[in-house]
């Protein structure tokens, strides 16, 4: 997920949410920042040969040495530390926060987290951007890599935009086999897309949200917050619909290949609640966010059986 804005308007937007945070400041709890500069930032950062394999007996290794991170914004950190910017230490997948504790220093450690794990995400990605990702991801020759990526493409202008189920298939399929040209031995790790119906009742709760949310971010689910319309009502339920089509597809397309596991839609069923929230967005992940997301990616990724 992301807010979508060209180089000539950051300013003014920035200049824009800052008069939102001030004029909500009596209702609003303080807000904690953090550098963004840190973290693993790209610039720091069948057969088996062609796509997806066969199933066979291959063995999940649940303690993995070297970790890629690819996807859009929330593994990014988007929002998690200040407005409108990435916050890579705060990543669930890669991060160095400890009060997130990622996924990459939860199987690696500290030291090794630091060495050995790339996150290769961008803010705004959709599912066709997966794979330049994955290429960059397999060039590194990682033992595990984390996918985290669909939300952009439900979160569009209008419900008529968002991605087509039989596109975002193909592109699936396409970075899977991108990865395997390049590592054909590393074992993915796919999280479902969140629940944005879950995401717009919980924000819709506060002013402050609300009003960044005219902004621009995620339109076809977060637009007129307060309409409860038939048309709104429906708009919004093709929305929820796409993205558990989309779950569906990362489902399929995932148990086709034997070193592939889907999160069995523990993303997309966690409850995201007030505090799992950014302050600066009430929709991306804050810290707290983060640390959930980090662990239910652990569970899965340490578990001896796939998510069912």
């Amino acid at each position: 997920m992301g807010v979508r804005r060209t180089r000539g308007n950051r300013p003014n937007t920035v200049r824009a949410v800052a008069g939102v945070v001030a004029a909500a400041a009596l209702g609003v709890s303080a807000l904690t920042g953090c550098d963004a500069s840190g973290g693993n930032s790209p610039a720091s950062s069948g057969s088996t040969a062609g796509g997806p394999s066969p199933k066979s007996a291959a063995v999940w290794d649940t303690r993995p040495r070297s970790i890629a991170a690819v996807g859009d914004s929330i593994t990014r950190g988007f929002d998690a530390c200040t407005v409108l910017s990435d916050c890579p230490e705060a990543s669930w997948a890669t991060g160095s926060d400890p009060r997130v504790d990622s996924l990459a220093v939860r199987l690696l450690g500290k030291g090794r987290a630091r060495t050995h794990s790339w996150n290769l995400a961008r803010t705004g990605a959709r599912m066709a951007d997966l794979s330049g990702q994955m290429a960059r991801a397999g060039a590194r020759n990682p033992d595990l890599v984390t996918v985290m990526a669909g939300a952009n493409d439900a979160c569009r202008p209008t419900v008529a935009s968002m991605t087509p189920v039989t596109e975002f298939r193909s592109e699936f399929e396409t970075a899977l086999h991108r990865l395997r040209q390049e590592a054909p031995q590393a074992q993915v790790y796919v999280m479902s897309v969140p629940n944005l119906k879950r995401l717009w009742s919980q924000g819709r709760n506060n002013p402050l949200g609300k009003e960044v949310w005219r902004l621009g971010i995620c339109s076809s689910m977060l637009a007129d917050p307060d309409d409860l319309t038939a048309a709104a009502t429906e708009r919004r339920a093709s929305v929820q619909e796409r993205v558990e089509e989309y779950n569906r597809v990362l489902k399929s397309v995932c148990a086709k290949d034997e070193r592939c596991r889907y999160d069995g839609g523990a993303v997309f069923g966690y409850r995201f609640g007030e505090e799992q929230l950014s302050h600066w967005d009430w929709f991306h992940p804050s810290r707290d966010g983060q640390a959930r997301l980090a662990a239910l990616a652990y569970r899965g990724v340490t578990a001896k059986e796939p998510p069912s």
